[in-house]
């Protein structure tokens, strides 16, 4: 019987002296101990424990009875009275085992739990864990560094939830476990914060270890998880772990200059570069997220001085924003919308000035947010960035806008983007032609700079007409506007002095390319119509391919819809185009006949 096993190893130890103990005693107390428990001896195992007598034996050996027991506490339910005493065990474990080895076995069984049984390990080792830490007396900050960063290790493959009802649900109990988490650090956060001005290496050794937990937190689970109030949850355990690791920053003094860090790296001694790319990334990640804390969700912001401009804090900000808007998932990008729009709305429009545009994140930033505009599946994100762009647009005055506007003609390449900057620069023109003081930005020779990249085809005649649709009507809008709102006589945006080069440019090539693509179209069709009569059917599957691109499978008669359709499109473009010459020649004959 597995108990009577017991009850000889530990006669057999009590009469030996403590230094007299044989690694062969430790076997068979440990083989011993792990039978009474899975044949259900759990409270005859603890009566042994709970013996004075026997005090030394379990300081010793009773450490390697960690495993069985985990494994005995998550079988059973409960209301099981086995698991009340194996839970009663591993509390007069940890009283009375040699902390140093208590430690590395609870450590251990936290390192070997996988799938569902992560969460439950670390819940039911945590109070256990943070009691032996406490009694450490050596190498005290790198057990508790060591003991955060396997719990977080292990937690960090776990999908966090992001609904409601997953959150409700919790079901493998991740926003309780990060919670539990906080609270396990609570103590060692209080001995940091009680260490005044220390210069002892164990107390700066801590706070290390405890701001390396911090990062770590901040990338997972916050980085991912929805943390914006969810209606139905009273209290919501992101916002409330977001809270605590605020706190906890607050606490030992760091928030402050983790935010305005500027990435700059907290001392990282890699010898592998590869290793310090991961590590530069992760706190990227990390310091976006924290950013995003403050200034969007508004933690910690009551401690902030209130002495940064709002234009100080954008720049702060514009490396974080960049850093979240090239990520993909739903929830970190609309992060990054919200912390751009949150630095934005503080400004006063027209206030920023061009230099700011000297720093590489005002140029990146703008071309991030036309990827998500142009490529993000997500509609309703893809909407916020187009506002979002528009509201960065209006911060500037009139040279940054000027610049921005150049910039984003020649990086954003998607025809849509390009006729929204063009119809940006239609409105600047004319708030400078209707105000009383003249914009040298957007009339005369910096207008016409600017027009050189607005008012011509990409390859001439032989552009895709069909794909630069937008492109192309915002230019002709634009046009068709100058040339009526600017009189050849004022000449203000000097339109007239460039009207030779537009028409070479832009004009005469789209004429041609309007003609070849009119011809192409007509043809296609003329060939579709005669294969449908020889088929007898318009329901024949077909492929067809539109500005480059193969359409989906469709029917003849889908593909001649789709046709037409890009017909009218060219018909649209024409009828602009003669009505801007039109307004062109009448402006001209107007003019020669005053002279004469």
């Amino acid at each position: 019987m597995a108990v009577d096993e017991l009850q000889a190893i530990i006669q057999r130890c009590q009469i030996l002296e403590e230094a007299d103990f044989r690694g062969e005693d430790y076997n068979l107390f440990q083989v011993a101990g792990q039978k009474c428990l899975e044949d259900g001896y759990a409270a005859q195992l603890l009566e042994v424990i709970q013996n004075v007598k026997n005090k030394v034996i379990i300081k010793n050996m009773g450490w390697n009875l960690t495993s069985p027991l985990v494994r005995c506490i998550l079988a059973y339910k409960q209301e099981d009275e086995k698991r009340e005493h194996c839970l009663k065990i591993l509390d007069q474990l940890v009283q009375l085992c040699n902390p140093k080895e208590l430690f590395l076995g609870l450590l251990e069984q936290i390192e070997q739990a996988s799938g569902e049984q992560v969460c439950q390990t670390v819940m039911l080792l945590l109070q256990p864990l943070q009691t032996v830490l406490l009694k450490l007396q050596n190498k005290k900050a790198y057990s508790v560094g060591l003991s955060l960063a396997m719990i977080m290790n292990q937690l960090t493959p776990l999908p966090v939830p992001y609904t409601k009802q997953q959150i409700q649900e919790d079901k493998l109990g991740v926003c309780q476990c990060c919670n539990a988490v906080v609270n396990f650090a609570k103590p060692f956060v209080n001995e940091v914060k009680n260490v005044e001005k220390s210069s002892e290496y164990n107390d700066t050794e801590l706070k290390e270890e405890l701001l390396k937990f911090c990062m770590k937190s901040l990338k997972y689970p916050l980085l991912t998880a929805q943390l914006e109030q969810v209606e139905g949850i009273e209290e919501h355990p992101f916002r409330h772990f977001a809270a605590e690791i605020i706190d906890i920053l607050l606490d030992m003094r760091e928030l402050m200059p983790l935010v305005f860090s500027h990435h700059k790296s907290r001392g990282s001694h890699w010898e592998n570069e590869e290793f310090e790319d991961i590590e530069r990334k992760n706190s990227a990640d990390s310091l976006a997220c924290l950013s995003y804390l403050v200034f969007v969700q508004h933690f910690g912001i009551n401690c902030f001085p209130v002495v940064f401009s709002p234009s100080y804090l954008l720049q702060c900000n514009m490396t974080h924003i960049g850093v979240l808007l090239k990520r993909t998932e739903e929830s970190v990008l609309s992060k990054g919308l919200d912390l751009f729009e949150s630095c934005l709305l503080r400004m006063e429009d027209n206030g920023l000035l061009h230099q700011y545009l000297e720093f590489r994140e005002f140029i990146d930033v703008p071309q991030d947010l036309v990827k998500v505009m142009t490529l993000c599946p997500i509609e309703h994100l893809r909407k916020k960035s187009l506002n979002i762009l528009q509201l960065f647009i209006d911060k500037f005055e009139a040279e940054g806008k000027y610049t921005l506007f150049r910039c984003l003609l020649k990086t954003s390449n998607h025809a849509g983007v390009e006729g929204y900057i063009i119809k940006n620069i239609k409105d600047q023109i004319h708030l400078s032609l209707t105000k009383a003081h003249d914009n040298v930005w957007f009339t005369g020779h910096h207008l016409i700079s600017l027009l050189d990249l607005v008012l011509l085809l990409p390859e001439g005649a032989e552009t895709d007409l069909l794909q630069n649709s937008d492109r192309i009507m915002a230019s002709l809008n634009l046009l068709r506007y100058l040339v009526i709102k600017d009189c050849e006589s004022d000449n203000q945006t000097g339109v007239w002095t460039a009207l030779a080069k537009i028409e070479k440019n832009f004009l005469k090539p789209l004429h041609v390319g309007l003609n070849m693509s009119k011809a192409h179209y007509e043809a296609e069709i003329k060939n579709k119509k005669e294969n449908r009569r020889e088929s007898q059917s318009s329901s024949t599957i077909c492929s067809l391919t539109v500005s480059g691109e193969k359409m989906p499978a469709m029917t003849t008669e889908m593909q001649l819809q789709v046709l037409h359709s890009a017909l009218f499109t060219f018909d649209l473009i024409e009828s602009v185009l003669a009505r801007v010459e039109e307004l062109i020649e009448v402006k001209l004959k107007a003019v020669i006949g005053e002279n004469i």
